[in-house]
C-alpha cells in the first residue's frame, strides 16, 4: 500500500514474558521479589480518586528535590522520567545527533540498538572480552557518544570506576551515559564523577532495588547544562510524563533508607548463596554484581534447561543470540523461590 512508504519501520525491543499463573516462580525480568517500602504502601492506600482529575506537576519538583537531597546534588542536576527507559530514550534524542556512530558493547541491554534504529542514529558495537569485560581501548575512536550499563546487563559484570574514567577521559567531546540500573546491588556509582566530567550522565531506576517496577520511575544526574538540554526535549515531547501517584509514591520510597538497605542486602545475600550452589551443579557464570546471575551449564544446553524450567512454571530469561545462546539470566528471587529453582535443577541435572 502506498501509505506504507512513509512508515517508520523498526524491529522492536522484546521484553521478558509476563505470565500470570498461580504458584509460578518468575525469575525472568529482574523485578524485586519484595514489596515496596511500608511508607509507599501506606501512601497508596491513602490516595483519593478525586486527586486524579488534576494534572500532575509537570516539573516533578517534589520528586526531583527528594532525589537531589538523597544523592547530595542540586535539583538542577536531576532529571526524571517514566522508568529509566524513558530517560535513556530522551537522552538518545537529546545528545546523539551527530554523523559519527555511537558506541556500546556487543553484549548489553538490548534496547540500545532499538533506540538507535528508531531515531536513525548510526552505531557500532564494541566486543566484550572473553570474560565479558569492556575493553576501554575500543572506545578511543571517533564517535558520536558512548553508552554502557554498569553493572552490565545481561552479564552482571561490574567495571571499576577507574575504567569508567578511562572511557570518559578518551571521550571529552561527546556525551557518555552510564546506565546504573543495577548499581545498588554491588559496586560504586559513577555519580561522584559528574563533578569532574561535564559530559557524564548517570542514569538509575526505582524498578529494581526500590521494588517499584510497576510505577515506572527513572532518573538521570549530571551537569546542569546536560539536564537543561534533556528537560527542553522532554517538554517538547510531553509535559506531563510523571503521574500524580508516581510522584507521591516515589518520594515515600526515598524516605525509607533502612528498608532500601534491608532488601538490597537480602538480595545480595541470596545471590551469593545461590552462586555457590549453582557451581556445585556444574554451572559457570561471571561474578554478578546485579540482582541476577548469567549462568551456563557445562553439559546441558541453556535452551533445554530454559524449556524444562518453563514446563514447571519457573521462568528465567533466554536469548538465542551470538555469544550468549548458551546462557540463562536468572533473577534473584526470595530464598524460597531460589530453593525451588535449585531443587528442580538438582533433579533435572542429576
Amino acid at each position: 500500500m502506498k501509505w506504507e512508504e512513509n512508515v517508520r519501520r523498526v524491529v522492536p525491543y522484546v521484553p521478558g514474558e509476563q505470565p500470570d499463573k498461580p504458584n509460578m516462580i518468575k525469575l525472568n525480568t529482574n523485578e524485586c521479589p519484595y514489596p515496596p517500602a511500608p511508607g509507599v504502601q501506606a501512601a497508596l492506600a491513602a490516595m483519593q480518586s478525586a486527586d486524579m482529575r488534576l494534572y500532575p506537576d509537570p516539573g516533578a519538583e517534589v520528586l526531583i528535590q527528594g532525589l537531589a537531597d538523597y544523592y547530595g546534588v542540586k535539583k538542577e542536576q536531576v532529571f526524571v522520567g517514566v522508568g529509566s527507559d524513558d530517560v535513556l530514550s530522551m537522552a538518545y534524542l537529546t545528545f546523539f545527533n551527530g554523523d559519527k556512530p555511537i558506541l556500546f558493547p556487543d553484549i548489553t541491554y538490548s534496547f540500545y540498538d532499538v533506540w538507535a534504529d528508531l531515531y536513525r542514529i548510526p552505531y557500532e558495537t564494541c566486543a566484550l572480552d572473553g570474560d565479558f569485560h569492556i575493553r576501554p581501548e575500543d572506545y578511543r575512536r571517533p564517535n558520536g557518544g558512548v553508552i554502557f550499563p554498569n553493572p552490565n546487563a545481561p552479564t552482571g559484570v561490574y567495571e571499576p570506576l577507574a575504567l569508567v574514567e578511562e572511557i570518559l577521559q578518551a571521550n571529552r567531546d561527546v556525551v557518555v551515559i552510564v546506565d546504573e540500573a543495577y548499581i545498588d546491588f554491588g559496586g560504586e556509582s559513577a555519580l561522584p564523577l559528574i563533578k569532574k566530567y561535564d559530559n557524564l550522565l548517570v542514569v538509575q531506576t526505582f524498578s529494581k532495588s526500590r521494588a517499584m517496577a510497576g510505577m515506572r520511575i527513572g532518573f538521570a544526574m549530571g551537569n546542569e547544562k546536560l539536564i537543561r538540554y534533556l528537560s527542553d526535549v522532554k517538554f517538547s515531547f510531553n509535559s506531563y510524563t510523571m503521574n500524580r501517584p508516581t510522584l507521591a509514591l516515589g518520594i515515600e520510597a526515598l524516605k525509607d533508607r533502612a528498608y532500601f538497605e534491608e532488601i538490597t542486602g537480602r538480595i545480595v545475600s541470596t545471590r551469593e548463596r545461590v552462586k555457590g550452589e549453582l557451581k556445585e551443579l556444574g554451572f559457570t557464570f561471571p561474578d554478578s554484581m546485579a540482582n541476577f546471575i548469567f549462568a551456563s551449564h557445562s553439559r546441558i544446553p541453556a535452551r533445554q534447561i530454559f524449556q524444562a524450567l518453563k514446563e514447571r512454571d519457573i521462568y528465567v530469561r533466554y536469548w538465542d543470540k551470538p555469544r550468549i545462546s548458551n546462557s540463562l539470566r536468572i533473577t534473584v528471587g526470595t530464598d524460597a523461590e531460589m530453593d525451588s529453582l535449585l531443587a528442580f535443577l538438582r533433579e533435572y541435572i542429576n
